[in-house]
C-alpha cells in the first residue's frame, strides 16, 4: 500500500500491518520511529501505538497503509509568562499537583485529637492492583473505629467466610484509605523543614517513579535504585539494537535497547558465554573462550539446591564483571528499569538448572544491600526460553523466602513491567488465599485473622496484602465487621491452579545466613 510519491519521516504515524496472536491480519496505528536503506528498498522502524515497546519491528514498505498517513505535527514555541523569557506558564500538571497539596494538607486533619504518624516514605503497594487490568468494585468501607471488627467464615462449599480480625489501628487506618478503585494512599501530613513527596500520576503507569517528587525521576540515588530515567529517552534508546543473542543452547530475540558497545550491534548474532555472560563478536571468538573459561556455574554461593534447581547469591561489589553482563542481559528483557555501572549495591539471586555440562542461568533477581523502603527485589527477569514454566513464581517465592528469615516483609521495587506486575499478582493471591483456605473454626465459631498476621506468615508487605484482597473482590462489610467472602468460583480457581504450580521452595534446602550491611562501611 506504499505511495512512493510521499515520503514517509520519522515521527509519521499510519496504519500498519501485523498479525495479532491468532494469526489475523489486523492495521494497528503505528509511528515510524526510524527509516533506513538497503540495497533495493527501505525499511521503516515502527512503534505500534497502545502496544509493548517488545512489539517494535522493522516493517517493509507494502505493510504501510499510506492512505491514512499523518505527518509529524510542528512543536510550537513556548509562550513566556507575562512577556518575560525564562519564565514558563504554569502547566496543568502542575496546577494540578497543587490541588493535590492543597487536598492533602486539609486531609491530614488529626482524627479524635490524635496526629497520624508520618511514614518516612510514601506506599506505593496500594496502587499496585489497579495498574494492569480495570478495578474490581469493592464495597466502601466505613472509616469508624468501632467498625473496625470484621467477620469472615468458612461454612457452607459454595460460600467461604473469615473473620477479618482488625485488633491494630495501623491495619483499620490502611483498610479505611482505601478508595473502591484501590488507588488512595494515606495522607501525609508536611513535617517543617522537610519537603513532602507529591504524588505520582494518577494513571500508575510505568513512567511512576519513586524519587521522583514531580512525575521526572531525580538523579539516581546513592543506594543504587533500578528504576528507569525516562526524563532521557530518545530515538536511540526507544529502538532495538541487538537482533538476536546466542546463550548455550538457545538463541533469544531481544525485546528492548540494551546498552553493549556500539561495534557490537551491527552483528546478526551476538554470542553470549552461558556462564560467564561475557559477550563475543563471533561463534570463533566464543569457541577460543570456552576453552579457557573454567566456570560451570555463576560466581558466589550456591544457597539453595533442590533437584536441578538451584540459587546463587552473587556479590555485586566481588564480581563486578558478571554482575554487569547479567544487567546488560537483563536490560534487553525489561524496559522499566536502567541500568547502572555501579553493582556495588546490590545482590544478585540467579536461578539455574542443572545437567552433565553445568548449571544454566534460568533468571535471576536483584536487591539492594540496604534498602530504605523494604525492597526485597530490585529487578527479577525470567529468561524468555523458560517462561510460562512456573519458573517466575518460584524466583518470586525464594525472594520472600530470604525476607522470612531476614524476620523482615517485603515488596518488589516499582514500577513492575506488565509480565511481572501479572506474576506478583498472582503469586500474591495464590499465597493468602492458601492461608484463609487452611484456617479452621475455632470451637464452631469463626476462625479471625488480621493482616497483620498474613503479613508476618507470608513476609509480604500489609499494604499487597490489603491490595490483593480488594483485587480478588474478597473485602465486604457485614453487620459492623469486615467479611472476606470466598466463593465457589475462587475456590475452585484456587485449586485448579495449585495443582498447576509444581515448582516450590523447600525452606530445608535453604543455606542462608543474613549479613547485617548497614555496619559494612562500603559493603
Amino acid at each position: 500500500m506504499a505511495d512512493s510519491s510521499v515520503d514517509v519521516v520519522e515521527g509519521c504515524r499510519l496504519p500498519v500491518l501485523r498479525k495479532n496472536q491468532e494469526n489475523e491480519d489486523e492495521w494497528p496505528l503505528a509511528e515510524i520511529l526510524s527509516v533506513k536503506e538497503i540495497p533495493g528498498r527501505k525499511l521503516y522502524y515502527v512503534h505500534y501505538i497502545d502496544f509493548n515497546k517488545r512489539l517494535d519491528e522493522w516493517v517493509t514498505p507494502d505493510r504501510l497503509d499510506m492512505k491514512k498517513l499523518q505527518f509529524p505535527k510542528k512543536e510550537a514555541k513556548t509562550p513566556t509568562k507575562n512577556g518575560l523569557p525564562g519564565s514558563r506558564p504554569s502547566s496543568p500538571e502542575s496546577e494540578v499537583r497543587k490541588s493535590l497539596d492543597l487536598n492533602l494538607q486539609t486531609a491530614t486533619a488529626p482524627s479524635r485529637g490524635k496526629t497520624l504518624p508520618t511514614p518516612k516514605r510514601k506506599a506505593e503497594s496500594v496502587s499496585l492492583a489497579t495498574q494492569v487490568s480495570p478495578a474490581t468494585p469493592v464495597p466502601c468501607l466505613p472509616g469508624s473505629i468501632e467498625a473496625s471488627q470484621a467477620s469472615v467464615y468458612p461454612a457452607v462449599r459454595d460460600t467461604n467466610t473469615f473473620n477479618l480480625k482488625s485488633n491494630a489501628r495501623d491495619d483499620h487506618e490502611q483498610l479505611t484509605s482505601l478508595t473502591t478503585n484501590g488507588t488512595a494512599r494515606r495522607p501525609m501530613p508536611n513535617q517543617p523543614g522537610r519537603k513532602r513527596k507529591q504524588p505520582p500520576n494518577c494513571g500508575g503507569t510505568d513512567e511512576d517513579s519513586q524519587d521522583s517528587s514531580d512525575g521526572i525521576p531525580s538523579t539516581p540515588r546513592m543506594t543504587g535504585s533500578l528504576v528507569s530515567d525516562r526524563s532521557h529517552d530518545d530515538i536511540v534508546t526507544r529502538m532495538k539494537n541487538i537482533d538476536c543473542i546466542e546463550l548455550g543452547r538457545h538463541r533469544l530475540k531481544p525485546w528492548y535497547f540494551s546498552p553493549y558497545p556500539q561495534e557490537l550491534t551491527t552483528l546478526p548474532i551476538l554470542y553470549l558465554c552461558e556462564f560467564c555472560l561475557k559477550y563475543l563478536k563471533s561463534l570463533k571468538c566464543l569457541q577460543r573462550h570456552l576453552t579457557k573459561c573454567n566456570l560451570r556455574h555463576p560466581p558466589g554461593n550456591e544457597i539453595y539446591r533442590k533437584g536441578t534447581i538451584s540459587f546463587f547469591e552473587i556479590d555485586g561489589r566481588k564480581n563486578k564483571t558478571y554482575s554487569q553482563n547479567l544487567c546488560l542481559l537483563a536490560k534487553c528483557f525489561l524496559d522499566h528499569k536502567t541500568l547502572y555501572y555501579d553493582t556495588d549495591p546490590f545482590l544478585f539471586y540467579v536461578m539455574t538448572e542443572y545437567d552433565s555440562k553445568g548449571f544454566h542461568i534460568v533468571g535471576y533477581f536483584s536487591k539492594e544491600k540496604e534498602s530504605t523502603e523494604d525492597y526485597n527485589v530490585a529487578c527479577i527477569l525470567t529468561l524468555p526460553p523458560y517462561q510460562r514454566r512456573g519458573y517466575g513464581k518460584l524466583l518470586i517465592e525464594f525472594s520472600y523466602e530470604l525476607s522470612k528469615v531476614e524476620g523482615k516483609t517485603g515488596t518488589p521495587e516499582k514500577p513492575l513491567s506488565d509480565l511481572g506486575l501479572l506474576s506478583y499478582r498472582s503469586y500474591w493471591s495464590q499465597t493468602i488465599l492458601e492461608i484463609l483456605m487452611d484456617l479452621k473454626p475455632d470451637n464452631g465459631e469463626r476462625p479471625q485473622i488480621t493482616i497483620n498476621d498474613i503479613s508476618e506468615i507470608t513476609s509480604v508487605k500489609k499494604e499487597d496484602v490489603i491490595s490483593t484482597l480488594q483485587y480478588l473482590n474478597l473485602i465486604n462489610y457485614y453487620k459492623g465487621q469486615y467479611i472476606l467472602t470466598l466463593s465457589e468460583d475462587i475456590v475452585e480457581g484456587h485449586e485448579r491452579a495449585m495443582q498447576k504450580r509444581h515448582l516450590r521452595i523447600d525452606s530445608k534446602c535453604l543455606h542462608f545466613t543474613p549479613k547485617d550491611w548497614s555496619k559494612r562501611g562500603k559493603w
